[in-house]
Protein backbone atom coordinates (compact mmCIF):
# COMPACT_ATOMS: atom_id res chain seq x y z
CA UNK A 1 0.00 0.00 0.00
CA UNK A 2 1.79 3.44 -1.26
CA UNK A 3 1.73 6.72 1.28
CA UNK A 4 -1.07 8.31 -0.15
CA UNK A 5 -3.39 5.42 0.28
CA UNK A 6 -2.91 5.01 3.38
CA UNK A 7 -3.28 8.80 4.31
CA UNK A 8 -6.54 8.45 2.56
CA UNK A 9 -7.83 5.71 4.48
CA UNK A 10 -6.92 6.77 7.76
CA UNK A 11 -8.13 10.37 7.12
CA UNK A 12 -11.47 8.73 5.76
CA UNK A 13 -11.89 6.72 9.31
CA UNK A 14 -11.28 9.74 11.02
CA UNK A 15 -14.59 11.04 9.16
CA UNK A 16 -16.53 8.34 9.68
CA UNK A 17 -15.84 8.31 13.43
CA UNK A 18 -16.79 12.45 13.75
CA UNK A 19 -19.96 11.31 12.17
CA UNK A 20 -20.47 8.25 14.58
CA UNK A 21 -20.17 11.05 17.30
CA UNK A 22 -22.19 13.46 16.14
CA UNK A 23 -25.24 10.57 15.67
CA UNK A 24 -24.92 9.57 19.32
CA UNK A 25 -28.02 10.76 21.55
CA UNK A 26 -27.62 11.60 25.17
CA UNK A 27 -26.89 9.36 27.50
CA UNK A 28 -29.82 7.71 28.97
CA UNK A 29 -28.23 8.87 32.65
CA UNK A 30 -30.19 9.90 35.84
CA UNK A 31 -29.15 13.31 35.47
CA UNK A 32 -30.98 13.82 32.02
CA UNK A 33 -34.01 11.78 33.10
CA UNK A 34 -34.46 14.52 35.78
CA UNK A 35 -33.75 17.16 33.69
CA UNK A 36 -36.21 15.94 30.66
CA UNK A 37 -38.95 15.28 33.45
CA UNK A 38 -39.06 18.72 34.70
CA UNK A 39 -38.58 19.91 31.68
CA UNK A 40 -41.94 18.72 30.22
CA UNK A 41 -43.73 21.60 31.82
CA UNK A 42 -44.13 24.71 33.25
CA UNK A 43 -45.85 26.20 36.86
CA UNK A 44 -47.96 29.25 37.62
CA UNK A 45 -50.32 31.03 39.17
CA UNK A 46 -53.47 30.01 38.21
CA UNK A 47 -54.71 33.58 38.08
CA UNK A 48 -52.52 33.81 34.78
CA UNK A 49 -53.95 30.78 33.21
CA UNK A 50 -55.91 32.78 30.85
CA UNK A 51 -52.90 34.95 29.06
CA UNK A 52 -50.34 31.87 29.33
CA UNK A 53 -52.97 29.28 28.13
CA UNK A 54 -53.43 31.98 24.92
CA UNK A 55 -49.27 32.35 24.79
CA UNK A 56 -48.79 28.74 24.89
CA UNK A 57 -51.27 28.09 22.04
CA UNK A 58 -49.58 30.21 19.61
CA UNK A 59 -45.83 29.36 20.69
CA UNK A 60 -46.88 25.47 19.82
CA UNK A 61 -47.90 26.13 17.04
CA UNK A 62 -44.88 28.03 15.29
CA UNK A 63 -43.11 24.57 16.94
CA UNK A 64 -43.93 21.81 15.58
CA UNK A 65 -42.32 19.40 17.83
CA UNK A 66 -43.23 21.35 21.42
CA UNK A 67 -44.35 18.85 24.18
CA UNK A 68 -44.17 21.78 26.71
CA UNK A 69 -47.08 21.66 29.09
CA UNK A 70 -48.79 23.77 31.72
CA UNK A 71 -49.72 22.80 35.08
CA UNK A 72 -51.49 25.60 37.30
CA UNK A 73 -51.49 25.97 40.93
CA UNK A 74 -50.65 28.76 43.97
CA UNK A 75 -48.00 30.66 43.95
CA UNK A 76 -46.08 29.45 46.47
CA UNK A 77 -46.16 25.55 45.46
CA UNK A 78 -45.38 26.67 41.97
CA UNK A 79 -41.69 28.28 43.06
CA UNK A 80 -41.45 25.22 45.86
CA UNK A 81 -41.15 23.57 42.47
CA UNK A 82 -38.30 25.16 41.31
CA UNK A 83 -36.57 25.25 44.29
CA UNK A 84 -36.65 21.36 44.04
CA UNK A 85 -36.27 21.11 40.30
CA UNK A 86 -39.20 19.70 39.21
CA UNK A 87 -39.74 22.57 36.80
CA UNK A 88 -37.31 24.77 35.07
CA UNK A 89 -39.82 27.57 35.02
CA UNK A 90 -42.65 29.28 36.69
CA UNK A 91 -44.92 32.49 36.47
CA UNK A 92 -45.39 34.47 39.36
CA UNK A 93 -46.00 38.15 40.88
CA UNK A 94 -42.91 38.30 42.90
CA UNK A 95 -39.14 37.34 41.95
CA UNK A 96 -36.94 35.53 43.43
CA UNK A 97 -35.26 36.17 47.21
CA UNK A 98 -32.27 36.81 47.96
CA UNK A 99 -32.23 33.16 49.78
CA UNK A 100 -34.06 31.44 47.51
CA UNK A 101 -31.27 32.82 44.18
CA UNK A 102 -28.27 32.08 46.69
CA UNK A 103 -29.65 28.84 47.16
CA UNK A 104 -29.64 28.06 43.35
CA UNK A 105 -26.38 29.30 42.51
CA UNK A 106 -24.65 27.70 45.55
CA UNK A 107 -26.02 24.58 43.59
CA UNK A 108 -24.26 25.84 40.10
CA UNK A 109 -27.26 26.84 38.80
CA UNK A 110 -27.75 30.36 36.86
CA UNK A 111 -31.49 31.58 38.15
CA UNK A 112 -33.08 34.34 35.62
CA UNK A 113 -35.91 36.81 36.09
CA UNK A 114 -37.59 38.04 32.91
CA UNK A 115 -40.75 40.72 33.38
CA UNK A 116 -43.31 39.97 31.08
CA UNK A 117 -46.39 42.28 31.81
CA UNK A 118 -48.10 44.32 34.16
CA UNK A 119 -51.21 43.27 35.74
CA UNK A 120 -53.58 45.34 37.49
CA UNK A 121 -55.28 43.55 40.78
CA UNK A 122 -59.16 44.04 40.46
CA UNK A 123 -62.04 44.47 43.08
CA UNK A 124 -65.81 43.24 41.74
CA UNK A 125 -68.64 43.34 43.24
CA UNK A 126 -72.11 42.18 42.65
CA UNK A 127 -74.08 43.98 39.70
CA UNK A 128 -76.71 44.74 42.72
CA UNK A 129 -74.27 46.49 44.97
CA UNK A 130 -74.81 49.98 43.86
CA UNK A 131 -71.45 51.26 45.71
CA UNK A 132 -68.77 51.05 42.90
CA UNK A 133 -65.78 52.83 44.27
CA UNK A 134 -63.44 52.35 46.94
CA UNK A 135 -60.16 53.82 48.28
CA UNK A 136 -57.31 51.73 48.14
CA UNK A 137 -56.91 53.07 52.15
CA UNK A 138 -60.26 51.48 53.16
CA UNK A 139 -59.74 48.45 51.54
CA UNK A 140 -56.86 48.13 53.59
CA UNK A 141 -59.20 48.59 56.65
CA UNK A 142 -61.80 45.70 54.95
CA UNK A 143 -58.44 43.22 55.03
CA UNK A 144 -57.04 44.43 58.77
CA UNK A 145 -60.78 43.74 60.28
CA UNK A 146 -61.51 47.43 60.65
CA UNK A 147 -64.43 47.91 58.79
CA UNK A 148 -66.67 44.55 58.35
CA UNK A 149 -69.92 46.21 57.33
CA UNK A 150 -70.41 47.98 54.05
CA UNK A 151 -72.65 50.64 55.45
CA UNK A 152 -69.26 51.37 56.96
CA UNK A 153 -68.57 52.28 53.89
CA UNK A 154 -71.70 53.92 52.59
CA UNK A 155 -73.99 54.70 55.42
CA UNK A 156 -76.93 53.99 52.94
CA UNK A 157 -75.88 50.23 52.56
CA UNK A 158 -78.36 47.45 53.21
CA UNK A 159 -75.64 44.94 52.41
CA UNK A 160 -74.39 43.68 55.35
CA UNK A 161 -71.51 42.73 56.43
CA UNK A 162 -68.55 42.51 53.37
CA UNK A 163 -67.96 39.45 52.65
CA UNK A 164 -64.03 39.12 50.91
CA UNK A 165 -63.21 36.05 48.59
CA UNK A 166 -59.88 35.33 47.41
CA UNK A 167 -59.18 32.67 44.23
CA UNK A 168 -56.71 30.60 46.70
CA UNK A 169 -55.18 31.07 50.23
CA UNK A 170 -51.75 30.45 48.79
CA UNK A 171 -51.89 32.82 45.70
CA UNK A 172 -49.96 35.22 44.48
CA UNK A 173 -52.84 37.59 45.09
CA UNK A 174 -53.05 36.75 48.34
CA UNK A 175 -49.60 37.41 48.81
CA UNK A 176 -49.63 40.46 46.97
CA UNK A 177 -52.42 41.64 49.19
CA UNK A 178 -50.52 40.93 52.34
CA UNK A 179 -46.85 42.39 51.12
CA UNK A 180 -48.23 45.52 49.21
CA UNK A 181 -50.77 46.66 51.25
CA UNK A 182 -50.36 45.53 54.87
CA UNK A 183 -46.60 45.47 55.11
CA UNK A 184 -46.20 42.17 55.90
CA UNK A 185 -49.16 42.01 58.30
CA UNK A 186 -51.65 38.93 57.98
CA UNK A 187 -55.43 39.46 57.07
CA UNK A 188 -57.32 40.11 60.67
CA UNK A 189 -60.48 40.10 59.18
CA UNK A 190 -63.24 37.09 60.23
CA UNK A 191 -65.02 37.13 56.72
CA UNK A 192 -62.05 36.77 54.57
CA UNK A 193 -62.17 33.53 52.70
CA UNK A 194 -60.96 31.97 49.58
CA UNK A 195 -62.34 29.66 47.23
CA UNK A 196 -60.01 27.76 44.93
CA UNK A 197 -59.80 29.31 41.39
CA UNK A 198 -60.31 32.80 40.19
CA UNK A 199 -63.26 31.70 37.82
CA UNK A 200 -65.12 30.58 41.44
CA UNK A 201 -64.72 34.00 42.69
CA UNK A 202 -66.50 35.36 39.67
CA UNK A 203 -69.17 32.93 40.47
CA UNK A 204 -69.25 33.61 43.85
CA UNK A 205 -69.38 37.00 43.53
CA UNK A 206 -72.20 37.02 40.80
CA UNK A 207 -74.46 35.14 43.50
CA UNK A 208 -73.87 36.81 46.91
CA UNK A 209 -74.89 40.58 46.66
CA UNK A 210 -72.72 41.69 49.95
CA UNK A 211 -69.34 39.94 48.31
CA UNK A 212 -65.94 41.82 47.57
CA UNK A 213 -63.70 39.60 45.11
CA UNK A 214 -60.11 39.98 44.02
CA UNK A 215 -59.00 38.71 41.16
CA UNK A 216 -56.40 39.30 38.42
CA UNK A 217 -57.63 41.98 35.80
CA UNK A 218 -57.13 39.09 32.72
CA UNK A 219 -59.95 37.02 33.78
CA UNK A 220 -62.43 40.39 33.35
CA UNK A 221 -62.54 40.59 30.02
CA UNK A 222 -65.13 40.36 27.44
CA UNK A 223 -63.55 37.99 24.45
CA UNK A 224 -65.87 39.46 22.62
CA UNK A 225 -64.57 43.08 22.65
CA UNK A 226 -61.16 43.54 21.16
CA UNK A 227 -60.47 47.07 22.34
CA UNK A 228 -60.03 45.19 25.65
CA UNK A 229 -62.45 48.50 27.06
CA UNK A 230 -65.78 46.07 28.00
CA UNK A 231 -65.26 43.89 30.73
CA UNK A 232 -67.27 40.92 31.87
CA UNK A 233 -71.50 41.84 32.42
CA UNK A 234 -71.92 39.02 35.38
CA UNK A 235 -70.28 41.55 37.96
CA UNK A 236 -69.09 44.94 38.09
CA UNK A 237 -66.00 46.40 38.46
CA UNK A 238 -64.99 48.94 41.15
CA UNK A 239 -63.40 52.31 40.64
CA UNK A 240 -59.99 52.45 42.84
CA UNK A 241 -58.83 55.83 43.96
CA UNK A 242 -55.79 56.74 46.23
CA UNK A 243 -57.62 59.76 47.45
CA UNK A 244 -59.29 59.60 51.12
CA UNK A 245 -62.53 59.95 49.55
CA UNK A 246 -63.71 57.60 46.82
CA UNK A 247 -65.16 59.71 43.36
CA UNK A 248 -66.17 58.51 40.11
CA UNK A 249 -64.00 61.43 38.83
CA UNK A 250 -61.02 60.36 41.37
CA UNK A 251 -61.66 56.16 41.06
CA UNK A 252 -60.23 54.05 37.94
CA UNK A 253 -60.77 50.69 37.02
CA UNK A 254 -57.98 48.35 35.84
CA UNK A 255 -57.81 49.30 31.82
CA UNK A 256 -54.21 49.19 30.23
CA UNK A 257 -54.05 52.52 29.81
CA UNK A 258 -54.85 53.21 33.93
CA UNK A 259 -52.07 50.78 34.38
CA UNK A 260 -49.68 52.47 32.00
CA UNK A 261 -50.15 56.11 32.78
CA UNK A 262 -50.36 54.58 36.87
CA UNK A 263 -53.61 56.01 37.70
CA UNK A 264 -54.58 52.50 38.62
CA UNK A 265 -52.92 51.38 41.83
CA UNK A 266 -53.11 48.23 42.24
CA UNK A 267 -50.63 47.18 39.79
CA UNK A 268 -48.43 44.32 40.07
CA UNK A 269 -45.51 42.17 37.54
CA UNK A 270 -45.77 39.27 36.01
CA UNK A 271 -42.75 37.99 36.33
CA UNK A 272 -41.09 34.50 34.41
CA UNK A 273 -38.55 32.48 37.24
CA UNK A 274 -36.27 30.61 34.93
CA UNK A 275 -34.03 28.17 36.36
CA UNK A 276 -33.22 25.96 33.35
CA UNK A 277 -29.71 24.75 32.81
CA UNK A 278 -29.86 24.85 29.33
CA UNK A 279 -31.90 26.27 26.36
CA UNK A 280 -34.46 23.97 25.87
CA UNK A 281 -38.39 24.47 25.59
CA UNK A 282 -38.98 26.10 28.88
CA UNK A 283 -36.53 28.89 28.51
CA UNK A 284 -37.81 28.77 24.83
CA UNK A 285 -41.42 29.32 26.36
CA UNK A 286 -40.32 32.23 28.67
CA UNK A 287 -37.90 34.19 25.72
CA UNK A 288 -41.54 33.60 23.65
CA UNK A 289 -43.27 35.80 26.27
CA UNK A 290 -41.05 38.42 26.09
CA UNK A 291 -40.65 38.62 22.06
CA UNK A 292 -42.90 40.82 20.05
CA UNK A 293 -45.51 38.40 18.77
CA UNK A 294 -45.23 37.04 22.52
CA UNK A 295 -45.93 40.76 23.93
CA UNK A 296 -48.86 40.96 21.38
CA UNK A 297 -50.29 38.29 22.81
CA UNK A 298 -50.41 39.90 26.02
CA UNK A 299 -51.58 43.57 24.80
CA UNK A 300 -54.58 41.62 23.70
CA UNK A 301 -55.47 39.62 26.54
CA UNK A 302 -55.80 43.06 28.23
CA UNK A 303 -52.72 43.58 30.02
CA UNK A 304 -49.88 45.77 30.06
CA UNK A 305 -47.18 44.38 28.17
CA UNK A 306 -43.35 45.10 29.32
CA UNK A 307 -41.85 45.90 26.26
CA UNK A 308 -44.65 46.35 22.98
CA UNK A 309 -45.56 50.14 22.12
CA UNK A 310 -48.74 51.69 23.45
CA UNK A 311 -50.44 54.23 21.57
CA UNK A 312 -52.57 56.69 23.07
CA UNK A 313 -54.79 58.78 21.68
CA UNK A 314 -57.24 61.93 22.65
CA UNK A 315 -61.00 61.52 22.06
CA UNK A 316 -63.52 64.49 22.64
CA UNK A 317 -66.60 63.65 23.11
CA UNK A 318 -69.88 65.61 22.27
CA UNK A 319 -72.85 65.27 24.31
CA UNK A 320 -75.83 65.59 23.04
CA UNK A 321 -77.91 67.37 25.57
CA UNK A 322 -80.70 67.87 23.51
Amino acid sequence: MNRNASKYIIGLTLILGLFSACGNKPKNTKAEQEYQRAARYFMADESFSPILNEALEVFRYNNVLDTLEAQYTNEQDAVKKLMALETWLVFTSRDLTAKERQNLQDRKYLPRTIPIAYDGLALIVNNDNPDTCITVKDFKRILRGEISEWKDLYPQSRLGSIDVVFDNPLSSTVRWCVDSLLSGQEFKAPNIGAVKTSAAVIDYVENHKNAIGIIGSNWLNDKRDTTNVTFKKNITVMGVSRLDSATRANSWKPYQYYIYNGNYPLIRTIYALLNEPRSGLPSGFAHFCRLPKGQLIIQKSGLLPIQAATNVREVIVNYNTD
